[in-house]
């Protein structure tokens, strides 16, 4: 008896070794979690007070800009004056952290709605491409963009045979996503498993989705110039040492220029500056708060009144059936009330609101792509 009462004993110490093993272990793994939620939430708080931030700074800056784009009929580049916003406006961020401002001018790409058969074909054979084939992707391009496009080339596509088949959409590019379904470009941009190739990198380093008329000559990228312009590489650096400040031009700092004909006093005769204007239609301004290790970021595009606009043309022309259908003479001549009481709301909340910039575009954190690389050589 005494031995079976041992044994129970023994069993019972068991158990309970192995039920406080457990409850060890279980509780250890929710100290773990709690603390893990815990960071989680502290980090999410703090992001959206460094969210705040960024959005002030953001603010200042366009204030800022705004007031140099009305002192000087426009802005041209940061050499004017511009290049930290904040420290012009005395502007403090709170709690010890610090806010970083970059900008990139968008409108010193090529602008694709705008942007031509001969351009094209320079963009590609500046990257070392055949002159055939070269004539090849930009009409294919073409032919994806313009509805009724005649082709110039060998080429034709046959959209039609895909499966699924489809119709090109007959606009610009809204995203360059799109590069992807579009026959010879995906073969120039892209690698044999359809993934994005550095000729797609810099394409989109080149080239700009938004609609403005002329490239700035005074943000102009390297692929810009030497498309549009004809700009060799040796005229390309003179003028990026002019705008930075650099090399010849160390000792006079950052310059601009506001009439395109000063370019062949710095490039040289050869080249052709006259596709390209002095002021800037769209700016990308990248805001970023750093708060110790945690960090938000914030990147918006801008445009000054009269400047860049994104693409607003339909894939496929909108169809009004005939008895659905008023002239617009009718509609304006008898509005019903609630139009005008729309119109008037409208009406007055544009008068009021008299904003300086359009906002183009807007992405937080991880929705910003990352910059791209800088160009090859030739």
């Amino acid at each position: 008896m005494r031995a079976i009462r041992k044994i129970r004993r023994g069993s019972v110490l068991v158990i309970v070794m192995i039920t406080l093993l457990f409850a060890t272990a279980a509780l250890l793994l929710f100290m773990e979690k709690a603390s893990v939620d815990l960071l989680v939430e502290q980090r999410e708080a703090v992001a959206r007070r460094l969210r705040v931030e960024a959005y002030s700074a953001l603010e200042v800056t366009l204030a800022v800009l705004n007031e140099f784009r009305t002192a000087g009929n426009g802005l041209r580049n940061p050499a004017e004056g511009w290049s930290d916003p904040l420290a012009f406006a005395g502007y403090q961020p709170g709690d010890d952290r610090t806010v970083e401002v970059v900008f990139d001018d968008e409108s010193g790409k090529l602008s694709l709605p705008h942007t031509n058969a001969i351009v094209l074909t320079n963009l590609f054979r500046g990257w070392g491409v055949s002159e055939s084939d070269a004539e090849a992707v930009a009409d294919a391009l073409l032919g994806w963009m313009k509805h009724g496009h005649v082709y110039t080339s060998a080429l034709r596509p046959r959209y039609d045979s895909a499966s699924p088949a489809f119709d090109p959409p007959g606009r610009p590019l809204r995203s360059f996503a799109e590069l992807a379904a579009i026959e010879r470009v995906r073969e120039l941009l892209y690698d044999p498993d359809g993934r994005p190739n550095d000729l797609w990198k810099r394409f989109v380093a080149a080239v700009s989705l938004l609609d403005f008329r002329q490239p700035n000559i005074n943000g102009a990228k390297p692929d810009t110039l030497a498309a549009l312009g004809q700009f060799d590489p040796s005229q390309q650096q003179r003028l990026d040492e002019y705008f930075r400040g650099a090399g010849a031009y160390q000792g006079r700092g950052p310059q601009f220029v506001q009439n395109p004909n000063e370019v062949q006093r710095i490039a040289g005769p050869a080249g052709d500056s006259s596709g390209f204007a002095t002021t800037i239609s769209a700016l990308r301004v990248t805001v970023t708060v750093r708060d110790g290790r945690t960090e938000f970021r914030l990147s918006a595009v801008v445009a000054p009144p009269g400047g860049a606009t994104t693409v607003h043309k339909t894939a496929t022309p909108a169809v009004v059936r005939p008895s659905a259908a008023k002239s617009s003479a009718q509609q304006q001549s008898a509005p019903n009330a609630a139009q005008a009481a729309g119109t008037a709301k409208n009406a007055g909340t544009a008068a009021s609101l008299r904003y300086p910039f359009t906002l183009l575009e807007i992405r937080e954190n991880d929705e910003i792509p990352p910059p791209p690389p800088p160009p090859a050589g030739p």
